[in-house]
């Protein structure tokens, strides 16, 4: 299947603590159905300190859903992803604008 949302996407969450907020796609897990996004469903790991790194409480961002994300159009709203052909080529474009991603 298609990716709809890849790394470097700017999403919007649709569901969850923490909807509304938008970012950055940072990692994308395809067979969990989940993804990484940048600032978003954060959770604090507490790690022990070794010689290369420092411990203590880390923030660090947990996967979210995929269906609980939508990709944000050029007026910064929530879109949904659509295929089309354009010179032989299959592109992604935004259902609100129509205009290629």
């Amino acid at each position: 299947m298609a990716a709809r949302l890849k790394k470097g996407d700017k999403v919007v969450v649709l569901a969850g603590k923490d909807k509304g907020k938008q970012g950055e796609i940072t990692q994308v897990m395809p067979r969990e159905n989940k993804a990484v996004v940048d600032g978003i469903n954060v959770a604090i790991r507490h790690t022990k300190q070794s010689q290369t790194t420092q411990g203590g409480r880390l923030p660090q961002p947990m996967p979210i859903d995929l269906s609980n994300l939508a990709l944000m159009d050029a007026n910064g709203k929530a879109t949904r992803v659509g295929f089309r052909l354009e010179d032989g080529k299959k592109v992604r474009f935004a259902k609100t604008t129509g205009e290629a991603i």
